[in-house]
């Protein structure tokens, strides 16, 4: 069956099977929605690239790498994966359903982790990542986002969205891919990844559920990619002093910036951290969690130490090499300028070219182009074009310009393609100022209202997608918003025919509250019993809702009328002869 991609909502079936419930998450490429799988009959999460990325085939396909990286995969520390469905129509994944929250969300909410609870989840995740490195996936976004949390303690890495698999060559080159935060120094420079840059972003997690803190900072992605390349972090014991040397030491290996200093393997991670779980914490952990030291050598400094002068000295070299390749450009400019230039520019009348569809950095780019034309960028979004491609030209195509020294000047308008926008972290407090905030970014803003013990009336339970997570423009954002706490009810009995004393009773244990009562006749009824109620038996209502009874006075009494004494008889008066005289 063909589904088009604007058909998407919940109440569908997905192939007869998947009934999907409601939206529970979405990312930059899917959306993800509880269903059920009505022929198993159990709860699962369906993964559903996103419509307006359906036609992009750079994202279809990385999609599609998603389904073939992690259906390969089956580790209890790795999300499962039932089913797959690839159609020119609809792409989606079937995945087991976590009750649980992303570490992310834990991590806000729980703040820093003690050293056991911290060992327990970074060794649960290095063994996912061997599992997967030893099937020759990378997963390439390692984040406390895409780490769910189970109510076990059990941990489980999730989204393979932009997983590498080894034996495929990637389609797109000097690319950086990943969360900036997070990403490794390969990674930020474009360049081809492997285990290992895994293992530094893990290192990342690492350090931030030991700190409450990320290593590196700053006002936009390339800012914080640059210190991945360069900066050195702040030291953990410097944060806090009660975090141990040896952790601080594995931590500290896991994001060393040149590959050859990190850990080579996710096993060689795992067998440090058993090791240090193993021969420190039984021993020496305080009652508070943290872990005391057992030794101060001073070691790891000297190790420091070194590791920076070498740093230092390989920052100096580049430095040097850049200075050289910025003379001869300034040298090759000048001498185009005042000689070269001359002598092969020839003056002849060109024809423009079309310039539509090409990707702008190959036409700028182009040696050919750069000798004709000067090109001036601007850029508009637009979803159903790749970021980068040309979409506009002005002069058009096939138009005939004379070439003059100067060069023709080309206006070109490049797709930003899909923008991203992240939800903001200080989101919090009351939903009106959430919503403000959600909506003036250009998300369209959803709201949920739930009762709450926990939270104030009004204020923000939950934002979905988690804050911090970088939505498309125009996104769907659920706010779930505190209806206060739930009202107590209680069941309204059957009082009619019961004695009035009882009624009374019943109502006063059920904490209702008896407004008034009032006497009607009633043939049916005994007098002193209830006639009726104002609340139907059986109906839930809450405790304190207020009652209206009838009770009955009995049949009504009509009395037997008197009966009325017939009038007595009129008496003629006695005849009188009349007397003449």
């Amino acid at each position: 069956m063909d589904y088009e991609q604007t058909d998407i909502f919940p109440g569908m079936i997905l192939e007869d099977r998947y009934e999907l419930l409601e939206q529970i998450g979405s990312g930059g490429m899917a959306v993800v929605y509880r269903a059920m799988d009505t022929r198993l009959n159990r709860y699962v999460a369906v993964k559903i690239m996103r419509r307006e990325l359906a036609s992009n085939e750079k994202f279809r396909h990385r999609f599609q790498t998603e389904s073939q990286a992690i259906a390969m995969l089956s580790h209890p520390n790795i999300v499962n994966v039932f089913d797959v469905s690839h159609s020119d129509s609809i792409e989606y994944i079937v995945m087991e359903l976590i009750n649980g929250e992303t570490l992310k969300q834990y991590l806000r909410r729980q703040g820093r982790l003690g050293t056991r609870q911290m060992l327990n989840y970074s060794i649960q995740i290095a063994k996912a990542l061997s599992h997967a490195h030893g099937k020759g996936v990378i997963h390439r976004d390692i984040k406390p986002q895409n780490i769910l949390v189970v109510e076990d303690g059990t941990v489980k890495v999730a989204d393979f969205g932009i997983a590498d698999l080894q034996s495929e060559v990637p389609d797109v080159e000097n690319e950086a891919i990943g969360s900036v935060h997070y990403i490794s120094p390969e990674q930020a420079r474009g360049l081809p990844v492997d285990a290992r840059s895994d293992i530094y972003s893990l290192g990342i997690v690492m350090y931030e559920m030991l700190s409450g803190k990320l290593p590196f900072d700053g006002d936009d992605d390339r800012a914080i990619a640059l210190k991945h390349l360069s900066a050195i972090p702040t030291p953990l014991r410097e944060i806090d002093p009660k975090i141990p040397k040896d952790l601080e030491a594995i931590v500290m290996k896991a994001m060393a910036p040149y590959l050859e200093d990190r850990y080579q393997t996710a096993d060689a991670l795992i067998a440090d951290l058993e090791k240090f779980r193993k021969t420190v914490i039984g021993a020496f952990e305080a009652p508070d969690g943290n872990v005391v030291p057992v030794s101060s050598t001073g070691e790891m400094s000297r190790e420091s130490y070194v590791r920076r002068r070498r740093r230092a000295g390989r920052v100096s070299m580049l430095s040097g090499i850049f200075g050289v390749l910025a003379f001869i450009l300034i040298l090759a400019v000048f001498l185009w300028n005042y000689w070269l230039r001359d002598i092969f520019t020839v003056n002849e009348r060109i024809t423009i070219p079309n310039f539509v569809g090409s990707n702008y950095e190959t036409i700028i780019n182009s040696k050919n182009f750069k000798s004709s034309f000067n090109f001036n960028l601007t850029y508009e979004i637009d979803p159903e074009v790749e970021k980068g491609v040309i979409i506009g030209q002005s002069p058009e195509a096939g138009k005939s310009y004379m070439l003059t020294e100067d060069g023709i000047n080309v206006d070109l308008t490049i797709s930003t393609g899909v923008m991203l926008v992240q939800i903001p972290e200080s989101l919090s407090g009351d939903y009106r100022e959430v919503t403000s905030e959600l909506e003036k970014l250009g998300f369209n803003v959803e709201k949920l209202y739930v009762s709450s013990n926990d939270v104030a009336l009004d204020s923000v339970i939950d934002i979905s997608p988690a804050p911090g997570e970088r939505l498309p423009a125009g996104a769907t954002v659920y706010v779930t918003i505190s209806l206060g706490p739930d009202e107590e009810t209680v069941i309204m009995p059957y009082l009619v025919g019961d004695t009035q004393q009882n009624a009374e009773a019943q109502i006063e244990a059920l904490r209702l509250t008896l407004v008034s009562v009032s006497a009607v006749y009633n043939k049916n009824v005994p007098a002193g019993c209830v006639v009726s109620q104002n609340v139907d038996a059986g109906t839930e209502i809450p405790v304190q809702s207020k009652i209206y009874l009838q009770i009955s006075l009995g049949p009504e009494f009509t009395p037997t009328p008197e009966p009325t004494a017939a009038p007595a008889p009129t008496e003629e008066p006695a005849y009188q002869p009349e007397v003449v005289g």
